[in-house]
């Protein structure tokens, strides 16, 4: 059974920093793009980073110098090191493991960063 487990989540506020991980099990998942998503309520789910298996990393723009993607390909883990947080970050992060950009194989089930100001 694959499995993706996410944490780090919690309350903060603005200014502060957080670092979420995900946890992948069930399967080898060193060959495969690991990233993160995030949904706000009301709003749509948007992109937010990925890395692959070599280290090249993508980060949506709102993100950009305050979010750092890693992984650990042994342990099948990816973390999500998130500065300088604004209200807006406000959302469930979700991790997710594809082969391919924009096709996704398995989703976490989220887990939820509030920053409030």
């Amino acid at each position: 059974q694959v499995q993706l487990v996410e944490s780090g989540g919690g309350l903060v506020q603005a200014g502060d920093s957080l670092r979420l991980s995900c946890a992948a099990s069930g399967r080898a998942f060193s060959s495969y793009i690991m990233g993160w998503f995030r949904q706000a309520p009301g709003k749509e789910r948007e992109f937010v980073a990925r890395i692959w298996w070599s280290g090249e990393t993508a980060y949506a723009d709102v993100v950009k110098g305050r979010f750092t993607i890693s992984r650990v390909n042994a342990k099948d883990t990816v973390y999500l090191q998130m500065n300088n947080l604004k209200p807006e970050d406000t959302a469930v992060y979700y991790c997710a493991v594809g082969q391919r950009p924009g096709s996704v194989s398995y989703w976490g089930q989220g887990t939820q960063v509030t920053v409030s100001s």
